[in-house]
């Protein structure tokens, strides 16, 4: 009796060596070794942890971030995006709709001004238009420079806009993963829990799987 507890004291002292051993050989695919997201209110991180050396924390882009930057001033999204090139075409947008509302709005005035002498019935105050304008002459293109003001605003509004949109979404596909792990496959299914059929599953890659049930063929079930 003692001898079989001696050679079974072995035995297990042999096994939990081994098996130490194998699991030094094969790497850590455990989840404390995986990529952890911890998301915040404001901004996010990533923590990665290797099992080499110590915990490394790089932050996630935040597409709020890039929307409030670019809200105070234009461009400044796309400075944070990395994307300088975007900046001279959204100040050449911005002040070429900047310009356009300053030279409608003189226009405008001046037009304005000169309709209110003509019509103020005063004989004494001549505008600068007389013999060159008619009243109905000068009422249309006071008018008309005004709905080319309004028209300038509203471009520059949407120029701003896209300002703001255009830096919130490249902040959005920064952190899109784009995972070449795209594929489908057909498997059987039960189609309203009467007929068979087929259904076709895509599996859209990513950090996360997803998969679309797009199609259900459903089999005759008479012949």
């Amino acid at each position: 009796m003692p001898v079989l507890c001696l050679l079974h004291t072995t035995a297990n002292a042999q096994d939990s060596t081994k098996a130490e051993w194998l699991r030094k050989q094969q790497p850590d695919n455990r989840k404390d070794s995986a990529e952890l997201f911890i998301t915040k209110k404001d901004s996010s991180v990533v923590v990665k942890k290797d099992s080499a050396g110590p915990i490394v924390q790089a932050p996630i882009h935040s597409p709020r971030k890039a929307a409030l930057y670019s809200a105070v001033l234009p461009g400044l999204g796309q400075i944070y995006n990395r994307e300088y090139w975007k900046l001279p075409l959204i100040y050449a947008a911005l002040g070429i709709t900047t310009g356009t509302y300053i030279f409608n709005m003189n226009k405008y005035r001046t037009y304005r001004d000169a309709y209110r002498i003509r019509m103020d019935g005063n004989a004494d105050t001549v505008d600068d238009y007389v013999g060159l304008y008619s009243d109905a002459g000068l009422k249309y293109l006071r008018d008309g420079y005004r709905e080319y003001v309004d028209y300038s605003v509203l471009v520059f509004v949407l120029a701003y806009g896209l300002n703001i949109v255009d830096a919130t979404v490249f902040a959005h596909l920064r952190n899109f993963d784009m995972s070449d792990d795209l594929s489908f496959k057909i498997t059987p299914t039960v189609i309203n829990n009467q007929a068979l059929g087929f259904c076709l599953k895509v599996n859209l890659g990513g950090s996360k799987k997803k998969s679309v049930n797009s199609l259900a063929m459903a089999a005759p079930t008479k012949w």
